[in-house]
């Protein structure tokens, strides 16, 4: 690799990781808000369970949208490029995050607020929808075939530090303003501070290249005519084991990293910024270990760090569970409970993820099959979690047993994915040309 190509790499590798800090930032402020402010301000009811479950359902509409994200900036992305869909993703999600906190509360215009607030979520979601696969694919096509795994995970921290960003805002925030002041203008200032954000992402995005992968399937092979339904044509085994791969990390991540906050309010009791602190720390221990599982991912293959982190992750729910419910509301074993789990054991998920989804499609059709399968799974595996977990523990009276059987679930089904993946790649190894194998990037 040259001077040139490995400054290049380093600057698309910042572009990546700002934007994607940005977008993530963006996206969970919602649901760190949604248990604790919405709830309150923009679905009123007599019953807290049934408010708590409309902010929620608002929380889980992004989720539903943004296959729809996936799909658009997918297929422009296939036919015209990366680097300007993602210029366009950024600002979507960006406005409609800072014009969230501007919008007035039910008891000023009644049910006018909530339908705003459905309109921005929807926009957010086709925002990220289209953010996530143009992302990891300006580093993981830019980025030595030996090293993918590691480049690719990069822009992934930004899950972590815009979860951080969030979490702590919110909780700084929290400790600083009275109960009073956060709910009438503290939370907005949080939602608002993505307007300060958008400028810088905007600026470095602007000054990095195309990805060269992508310019040489231009030139040499022509982008497909409808990459969406190239996908299904050619890679539809993929599609459905990438989509069963993707459960765990859905459902541990929103159920850990966004309903856990509202779960240590409101049932354990601890106070909300001491929840808030517990996963910031969480976010960033996760910082770390991402990049580090992404490297181990290029060392032993994607499928095998996969499986072992899908089966280590949901399982850990079973004992963070007991702590956080047995442990008399002791704030370091509340603490333990989610940062070693959601900090080191989810990020043996979420550090090879963006490498192994990719893998999974030939770089015609690339953007739009990653974007689909790590969205549309997001409608199940992330989307409907905070309202499944909500519903788990009212109908086990506050217990979470039945919450940490369905995380386990989720774990064994990923496994199974990815084992699955592992296998077809190994036959498609001895089936196909040397051509498919360097277009597929086939891993162990």
């Amino acid at each position: 690799m040259s001077i040139s190509e490995r400054k290049m790499l380093k600057r698309v590798v910042g572009s990546s990781l700002i934007g994607s800090v940005i977008e993530w930032y963006d996206f969970f402020l919602y649901g760190v808000i949604a248990g604790i402010v919405l709830n309150k301000l923009y679905f009123p009811a007599n019953d807290p369970f049934i408010s708590t479950l409309l902010a929620y359902v608002t929380f889980g509409v992004g989720f539903v949208t943004r296959p729809l994200g996936g799909i658009i900036f997918g297929h422009f992305g296939d036919k015209i490029g990366r680097k300007s869909m993602l210029i366009i993703t950024l600002t979507m999600m960006g406005l409609s995050t800072a014009l969230i906190a501007l919008i007035p509360t039910y008891r000023l215009i009644g049910i006018w607020a909530p339908i705003l607030l459905l309109l921005l979520r929807i926009i957010q979601g086709i925002g990220l929808g289209g953010e996530w696969g143009g992302a990891v694919l300006m580093t993981f096509e830019h980025a030595p075939r030996s090293k993918r795994g590691l480049y690719a995970s990069l822009p992934q921290i930004g899950l972590s530090i815009g979860l951080l960003l969030s979490s702590g805002v919110v909780g700084l925030l929290s400790s600083l303003l009275s109960n009073d002041q956060f709910m009438t203008w503290g939370w907005r200032a949080a939602f608002g501070l993505s307007t300060v954000m958008i400028f810088l992402g905007l600026w470095i995005r602007i000054n990095v290249s195309e990805t060269p992968e992508f310019q040489n399937v231009k030139k040499y092979k022509g982008e497909s005519r409808i990459p969406f339904a190239e996908m299904w044509r050619k890679h539809t085994g993929n599609i459905i084991a990438g989509m069963g791969a993707r459960y765990i990390d859905g459902v541990f991540f929103n159920i850990m990293g966004v309903f856990s906050i509202t779960y240590l309010t409101n049932t354990v009791q601890i106070s909300r910024s001491t929840a808030l602190l517990g996963v910031s720390i969480a976010a960033f221990v996760m910082c770390f270990f991402i990049p580090l599982f992404g490297h181990i991912s290029d060392r032993i293959g994607r499928s095998r760090t996969y499986w072992c982190g899908s089966l280590i992750t949901g399982f850990s729910a079973v004992p963070a569970f007991w702590l956080m419910s047995s442990g008399g509301g002791n704030t370091l074993l509340i603490w333990l409970a989610v940062v070693i789990p959601l900090g080191i054991f989810y990020a043996a998920v979420y550090g090879p993820e963006a490498a192994l989804f990719a893998e999974l499609f030939d770089a015609r059709v690339r953007y739009t099959g990653m974007s689909f399968v790590y969205q549309f799974s997001g409608i199940f595996a992330s989307g409907l979690t905070p309202i499944i977990a909500a519903t788990l523990l009212k109908l086990n009276n506050g217990s979470p047993k039945l919450l940490t059987l369905y995380i386990v679930f989720s774990g064994i089904i990923s496994a199974l994915s990815a084992f699955w993946i592992y296998t077809r790649k190994n036959r498609l190894i001895k089936n196909s040309d040397s051509e498919d194998i360097e277009i597929l990037e086939l891993k162990k």
